[in-house]
């Protein structure tokens, strides 16, 4: 055996073993969470941190502490709480009035007579609310209640599926790591061996200039991955609620229940059950119970008033004699406003626009999901000829490739660069693939979400008053550009 072929069968060896797209794909669908070589540890240059070893999260994980601690579930709920108090508040009866009366008060020269025809009553006075207008103030802030819990679902859903795409980005990034500090091995190796193949005149200077070259961009592509990993973590502990958790291995697959869209199934489910249409109808709710409310108002309230109390006036009969003091009285107070000049009409015709307002609403949310469903509907399908694509047609010809000048090299009829490219040509599809398939989940995951993303924008608030705090949540969104750019909208509003 040559003193070449000696040098050149480890590498060889390495080169099957991690360039096989199979040997490889397989790796990674059972395990996409193996960890980093020793040859990633020694790479110049590579200052991001290491994945720990000893912890690792599932998706359950991250969902169970994101409900714990993410800060807009905390304020979800207080608002589902605050609604229930007004709504309570608003059925309650006005407070009694009790107080003291004093009439016939002489002063001045008079005052010496106080005691002769002053009078001195306790009094209790109540208003009697008539015409249901409690009931039906309870009921408007009962439909809020009502819209503060629907509110209160549609965040915990947006922040369940920011985490699911954070957390496929993630795992999308473990691999590319993986994969980079497999290349960065390889690329050492081929280093090395050329090195020697040249001190002994078997290889030539270009090619151990080369593989040089080779060697720092792999290290390069390396970095990119890792900080890109770091990046990913980094928001997605932010919208959990616990940004003080260091880089933890995550346990979970990218390629599982890869298939069609029912596009009319799935539609007619968003249109029937998503959190924004059934807030909206609840608002409808809302405002025809203003309205009814509004229509209330005119009926007047009754107000009653009674009192006790003592009269020191002089007691006279019909001839004029005086028989002592008054004495103790009853005082009775009845009435109620007149609603002639304000009949409410300023009221009931605002109320009468909001209930249009609220109907026109409704239908433009449901055209708005509509769009928002086509574009993600073309994502997915985009998404999906890709992952088919690459698994079926494109990984295979990239490794037939490959063998074929692997081949041709063991036989010593091609240069080592031509086996470089080919080796370099199968990194590139094992990316892009890894990328189709984080862009599938991502779909995937906001069609089965209800298109609702931005787990850490502020919650829709239904405020004092019946207003409605509206922030749009746009988080995460999908696209086929691939998963370098998913977070760049989780923590702040796109315009």
């Amino acid at each position: 055996m040559s003193f070449r072929a000696v040098l050149i069968q480890p590498l060889l060896a390495s080169l099957v073993l991690v360039t096989c797209p199979y040997a490889l794909a397989k790796e990674t669908q059972s395990n996409a969470l193996a960890q980093v070589g020793p040859a990633e540890q020694s790479a110049q240059g590579t200052t991001a941190p290491q994945l720990r070893g000893t912890v690792s999260f599932t998706l359950a994980d991250l969902e169970r502490m994101a409900e714990e601690s993410n800060p807009t579930l905390i304020q979800a709920n207080a608002a589902i709480r605050a609604a229930r108090g007004r709504a309570k508040q608003a059925g309650l009866w006005p407070n009694p009035v009790v107080g003291f009366e004093g009439v016939e008060w002489p002063i001045g020269r008079s005052a010496r007579y106080f005691n002769q025809r002053s009078e001195h009553f306790g009094f209790i006075e109540q208003t009697i609310v008539l015409g249901g207008k409690l009931k039906k103030s309870r009921r408007i802030y009962e439909k809020e209640a009502l819209i503060g819990e629907i509110q209160a679902n549609a965040q915990r859903i947006r922040v369940l599926n920011t985490i699911r795409l954070l957390f496929y980005q993630a795992l999308g990034a473990q691999q590319q790591v993986e994969l980079e500090s497999q290349l960065v091995k390889i690329a050492q190796d081929a280093t090395q061996t050329t090195s020697e193949l040249f001190n002994v005149g078997q290889a030539d200077r270009p090619d151990f200039l080369e593989s040089e070259v080779e060697t720092e961009q792999v290290r390069h592509d390396l970095v990119v991955a890792k900080n890109n990993l770091k990046q990913t973590w980094q928001a997605l502990v932010r919208v959990i609620g616990r940004p003080g958790i260091p880089l933890t291995r995550l346990e979970g697959r990218l390629e599982d229940q890869i298939g069609l869209l029912d596009e009319d199934q799935a539609l007619n489910r968003l249109l029937s059950q998503s959190p924004e249409v059934k807030s909206a109808e609840a608002q409808l709710e809302r405002a025809r119970a203003v309205l009814v409310r509004a229509k209330a108002e005119p009926i007047p309230d009754l107000f009653l008033r009674g009192g006790l109390g003592y009269s020191t006036e002089p007691l006279e009969t019909l001839d004029g004699e005086v028989k002592g003091r008054a004495g103790l009285e009853v005082a009775v107070q009845a009435g109620m406003n007149l609603p002639i000049w304000n009949r409410n009409q300023g009221g009931i015709a605002a109320a009468r626009a909001q209930v249009v307002y609220a109907e026109t609403e409704l239908n433009r949310i449901r055209l708005a999901i509509g769009a928002r469903f086509t574009e993600s509907v073309r994502n997915y399908n985009n998404a999906l000829d890709a992952v088919q694509r690459y698994r079926t047609v494109v990984l295979p010809k990239a490794d037939e490739a490959f063998q074929l000048y692997l081949a041709q090299f063991k036989k010593m009829s091609a240069a080592y660069p031509q086996v470089l490219i080919a080796q370099r040509t199968m990194a590139q599809v094992r990316k892009q693939y890894i990328n189709a398939i984080v862009d599938f989940r991502k779909s995937a995951t906001e069609l089965e979400g209800f298109l609702l993303t931005g787990g850490l924008d502020a919650p829709s608030l239904t405020l004092e008053g019946g207003s409605v705090q509206r922030v749009e949540m746009t988080g995460v969104r999908s696209g086929s550009q691939g998963s370098a750019n998913l977070i760049d909208n989780v923590v702040s509003p796109q315009e």
